[in-house]
C-alpha cells in the first residue's frame, strides 16, 4: 500500500474511532444518570456499565495504536520527501559545477577566436560581463587564426531532471498494511465493539 493511501485510510479510521468514543461516552453518561435516579441503580446497571467501560477502554487502545501508525507513516513520508529533496539539491550542485565548467570552456573558445553559438555567448555574458569582455579582447589578438566552429554546450538542456518530493512520498510503499476496521463500521451499539488491535502486515 502507498504511504498516501495508508494515511487516508488510517485517518478515516481515526475519525470513526472518535465518533464511536463520543457515542459510548454519551451512553455512559446516560447510564450513570439512570443508575443515580433508580433504586439500587448501580447494582442493576453494573453489568452494562462494566461492558461500556471495557468498550471505551478498547476504543482508547485502538485509537492510540492508530495514532502510532499515523506517526510512523508521517516519519516514512518525511524520510522519502527529504531523500528526494536531498537528491534534488545534490543534482543542483552537480549541475552548477558542470555549468561553471561549460562557461569557462565557452570563454576559452571565444578567447582563441573560435565561433560559438549565440546562446552560449549569451550565457557567458549573463554569468560575467567581465569574463566575456576579457575573452572577446583575447579573441582580437587571435583573429588571424583559423576560426573553429562549435556546437552549443547546452544542447542537452531539454533533458532536465524533474523532482516531485510530494508525489514520491505519497507513492512510496508503506511498511504497514490496511487498517483493521473491525469495530469501526458501526457506532450504534456496544455489540459492534469487538475491537481488534492488529493491522495486517505487508508481505
Amino acid at each position: 500500500m502507498k504511504i498516501g493511501e495508508a494515511q487516508k485510510q488510517y485517518q478515516a479510521q481515526r475519525y470513526l474511532l472518535q465518533e464511536q468514543k463520543k457515542k459510548l461516552l454519551k451512553q455512559k453518561e446516560e447510564l450513570e444518570k439512570k443508575a443515580n435516579t433508580t433504586v439500587n441503580g448501580k447494582e442493576i446497571y453494573a453489568n452494562e456499565a462494566a461492558t461500556l467501560e471495557l468498550s471505551i477502554g478498547a476504543l482508547t487502545q485502538k485509537f492510540e495504536e492508530n495514532q502510532e501508525i499515523l506517526d510512523s507513516l508521517s516519519e516514512q513520508y518525511a524520510a522519502v520527501w527529504n531523500a528526494e529533496v536531498t537528491r534534488q539539491q545534490g543534482d543542483a550542485m552537480q549541475e552548477y559545477g558542470m555549468d561553471m565548467a561549460k562557461l569557462m570552456e565557452v570563454a576559452r573558445r571565444i578567447a582563441k577566436g573560435a565561433k560559438v553559438p549565440a546562446t552560449d555567448e549569451k550565457k557567458l555574458m549573463e554569468y560575467s560581463m567581465e569574463v566575456y569582455l576579457c575573452a572577446k579582447n583575447m579573441a582580437m589578438l587571435n583573429k588571424h587564426k583559423k576560426k573553429e566552429e562549435y556546437d552549443s554546450l547546452w544542447e542537452d538542456e531539454k533533458d532536465k531532471k524533474e523532482y516531485d518530493p510530494q508525489g514520491k512520498a505519497e507513492n512510496a510503499e508503506a511498511n504497514i498494511g490496511m487498517p483493521d476496521m473491525t469495530g469501526t463500521a458501526s457506532v450504534d451499539g456496544v455489540s459492534d465493539m469487538a475491537m481488534t488491535s492488529e493491522s495486517t502486515p505487508m508481505e
